[in-house]
């Protein structure tokens, strides 16, 4: 079975999401917004402006805003540097109003703030980076060069140095904190909602197996009955045949093929029968075809079950649920491409509780990342070459995660550890150890909440 590396999507193709009619929309509102500031300044507050050459700013904005409606159609998206320049254009538009408005003593100087977070919840680094940049130049500029505040009477209106001064560092620290804050903010999402998609894929691959194996079986079903009557139609020819060896020969190939069909049929049902005592298994078997893609690697797979009193006999049967089987295959691929050569999986229960430890002899988890470990797109465990006979490995991460979302979905709580303290029977040193640990009634196929109910055999009756 082979395995695709899922990757998160890049920035520049998010970038792609924006929308043009979205940024007009956003731009108009601007635009509104500076109109009336500008036009009622002067009646409320009783200062003169610059009013010509404050219109004329926003008259940019605004025949900008009506080439690109016109221009483009509706539904274009944006690319990255387009997203870029639009932005950057925002800058300098609401950076020359401002110059035309007091500089920093105008306290609208916070709006520069709007263009540097949108960049950073949409756009790369490189590109939040860039407009931050422009960002702390232009309030830099506004803090030495602009058109003072008069009121009607002529008189200067100037916040002292020193709060024009903290002005401009509390518009840089505002910029770099609510920059790296959106964009550390908006990573999280993003990596979050891939690795949940991820997830979603591959239980839906598994679980479409299932389903297919379902599938093959009802088919294997059905054709068992008429294959049954051909076969003995064919043979009762065989027999009649006897003196015509011509014919003979064609009745015996019929014999032959459909014995074929037969045998076909069922190696299919077998692999694939899909009825309520094959969606459950005893808890070896789960485990068993968990581990079977990885026992052929080079690595000695080792499974045990047992009790709490230490007896092997009378192993529950647990749900082969694609949840769990999907999980634990992920944990135990883990498991064996960081092992040396061992890897151990153990199953107990009790009562309440069913637990199945995934250990192996390699190195362990680095001891800084034990408590992120599940996250998705982390690095790798430790710093080693590429598998070059695994390249769609890519080290920990996004597997962990898938398997700490499927686990945890089916009711069990996982745990990581380092080290030889819960291991049992075991001679060699243990490096990493994960435990899944489920209540009885998740997965007990004969108790709890989830129980398979088989009823009770019918007798066939004579007609």
């Amino acid at each position: 079975m082979t395995q695709q590396t899922i990757r998160p999507l890049g920035e520049r193709k998010r970038a792609n999401w924006i929308r043009l009619r979205t940024m007009i929309l956003l731009r108009w509102v601007a635009i509104a917004g500076q109109f009336i500031a500008v036009t009622v300044t002067p009646f409320v507050f009783g200062l003169q402006l610059e009013m010509g050459w404050c219109y004329f700013v926003i008259g940019i904005s605004v025949i900008g805003n009506m080439v690109a409606a016109f221009v483009f159609p509706e539904n274009k998206r944006l690319t990255e540097r387009q997203n870029v320049s639009m932005i950057i254009f925002d800058l300098l538009q609401l950076s020359c109003l401002l110059f035309l408005t007091g500089g920093l003593n105008n306290p609208f100087t916070l709006l520069l703030l709007g263009p540097v977070t949108i960049s950073a919840t949409a756009l790369s680094m490189r590109s939040t980076m860039v407009l931050c940049a422009v960002a702390i130049i232009s309030v830099t500029v506004l803090a030495f060069f602009y058109l003072p505040l008069r009121t009607q009477e002529g008189d200067i209106l100037n916040i002292p140095q020193l709060f024009i001064f903290g002005q401009w560092i509390a518009l840089i620290i505002a910029v770099l904190f609510t920059s790296s804050y959106s964009r550390r903010v908006t990573s999280e999402i993003h990596l979050m909602s891939d690795a949940l998609a991820a997830t979603q894929m591959a239980l839906a691959r598994e679980q479409k197996l299932t389903d297919l194996g379902g599938v093959v079986a009802a088919a294997a079903h059905e054709l068992g009955t008429p294959l049954a009557t051909i076969k003995l139609a064919s043979a009762e020819l065989v027999h009649e045949l006897r003196d015509q060896p011509e014919l003979r020969e064609d009745a015996e190939l019929i014999v032959e093929q459909t014995n074929r069909c037969r045998d076909i049929l069922r190696n299919m049902g077998r692999a694939g029968k899909d009825d309520l005592h094959m969606r459950q298994a005893p808890l070896i078997t789960v485990l068993e075809n968990a581990a079977e893609p990885h026992l052929n690697r080079g690595k000695d797979v080792r499974i045990s079950v047992r009790g709490s009193d230490g007896s092997t006999g009378a192993q529950p049967a647990v749900l082969r649920m694609p949840e769990i089987i999907h999980g634990l295959r992920n944990l135990v691929q883990n498991a064996v491409d960081f092992s040396e050569s061992t890897v151990w999986v153990e199953a107990r229960w009790t009562s309440d509780t069913i637990t199945v430890r995934i250990l192996d002899d390699g190195k362990g988890f680095p001891t800084q990342l034990l408590g992120r470990l599940g996250d998705p797109f982390m690095g790798r465990r430790r710093h080693r070459k590429a598998d070059t006979t695994r390249p769609e490995y890519e080290g920990m991460g996004l597997g962990l995660f898938i398997a700490k979302t499927l686990l945890e979905r089916s009711g069990a709580t996982l745990q990581f550890a380092n080290g030889t303290e819960d291991a049992t029977d075991l001679k060699s040193p243990v490096g990493a150890v994960v435990e899944v640990r489920w209540p009885r009634g998740k997965i007990d196929a004969k108790e709890g909440e989830n129980s398979l109910i088989t009823g009770h055999n019918m007798r066939f009756q004579d007609t």
